[in-house]
C-alpha cells in the first residue's frame, strides 16, 4: 500500500525544473492531476499556495485553505490540491485582495505576476485545435484544456483569445501574424518576448517556425512555442 501512495506523489528533486521551489527541504510534494496542462507545464495549486506564495507552513494548512474555497483559479474555487495550473492561469485570494497570473521568467521558469483586480477578470488562451461539430458550429480547444463553441470560422489554430473568466465569453481575438507581440513558451528561448517578423511554413521534414525579433536579437522558434500577447503592446502586465 505504501508504494501505491508514493505513486500519487512526486519527489521534489524530480519535480520539473520550471517549478520555482526549494527541492531539499522535504522529500515529497503533490503531483498535479492529469488533464488541462501537459505535465511539464503544470504545477499543482497546493504547491503554488504553500511553496510559492507561502500562505501555509504545513501541508494540512494548505489543504484546509483550498477546501474552504479561499482560492480561486480562473474565477472558480479551487478545492482540489492537485488541480493543475499553468501559463496564464489567474489565481485570486479574495480575502487578501490579491490576484496573480502565471507567467514565465526570461529564463523560462514559472512565476506569479501580481496583477490588479481588473486584470483578474480575463485570461489569454491559445487555440490548440479546432473542428466542426453538429449544427455547423466550431469547437475551439484551448491551451488550458477548455473548449469553446463558436459560430465564426475566423479563428485559427495558434491564435489567442482573451476570454472573460469564469464565463468564457470571448472579449478579443489576437491572430498569430506578423507584427504582433509574442511570448516564446518552450525550447532554449522559453520566456523571451518579441515581435513576430515572419511565419515560415514547414516541410515534410521540418515543422513550421516563427521569426521573432526581441530587444537584443532575432530568434527562430517552432510555431507551437509562440503565444501571442498583444498587438502594438502587451495586453497583460508582464511583471518585468
Amino acid at each position: 500500500m505504501a508504494r501505491m501512495g508514493e505513486k500519487k506523489q512526486l519527489k521534489k528533486l524530480a519535480s520539473p525544473v520550471s517549478w520555482p521551489i526549494q527541492r531539499k527541504d522535504k522529500k515529497w510534494t503533490v503531483k498535479p492531476s492529469a488533464g488541462a496542462y501537459p505535465a511539464k507545464e503544470a504545477i499543482p495549486i497546493k504547491v503554488v499556495i504553500q511553496d510559492i506564495l507561502k500562505l501555509a507552513d504545513r501541508s494540512k494548512e494548505a489543504v484546509s485553505i483550498l477546501k474552504k474555497g479561499m482560492v480561486l483559479v480562473d474565477g472558480k474555487p479551487a478545492k482540489d490540491k492537485k488541480l493543475p495550473v499553468g501559463l496564464m492561469s489567474i489565481i485570486s485570494i479574495p480575502k487578501l485582495g490579491k490576484h496573480y497570473r502565471i507567467f514565465y521568467t526570461e529564463k523560462g521558469k514559472i512565476t506569479l505576476n501580481e496583477i490588479k483586480e481588473k486584470e483578474a477578470s480575463s485570461k489569454l488562451c491559445k487555440i490548440k485545435n479546432k473542428h466542426k461539430i453538429k449544427g455547423g458550429k466550431i469547437q475551439l480547444t484551448l491551451h488550458d484544456g477548455r473548449n469553446i463553441i463558436v459560430k465564426s470560422n475566423d479563428y485559427k489554430t495558434g491564435d489567442v483569445l482573451e476570454i472573460e473568466v469564469p464565463s468564457q465569453k470571448i472579449k478579443k481575438h489576437y491572430a498569430l501574424k506578423k507584427g504582433n507581440l509574442a511570448l516564446i513558451t518552450g525550447g532554449k528561448h522559453s520566456g523571451e518576448i518579441g515581435r513576430i517578423e515572419e511565419i515560415q511554413k514547414g516541410t515534410i521534414n521540418r515543422e513550421p517556425t516563427v521569426v521573432i525579433k526581441t530587444k537584443e536579437e532575432t530568434l527562430i522558434t517552432p510555431k507551437r512555442y509562440v503565444f501571442v500577447i498583444g498587438e502594438e503592446k502587451p495586453v497583460i502586465s508582464l511583471g518585468r
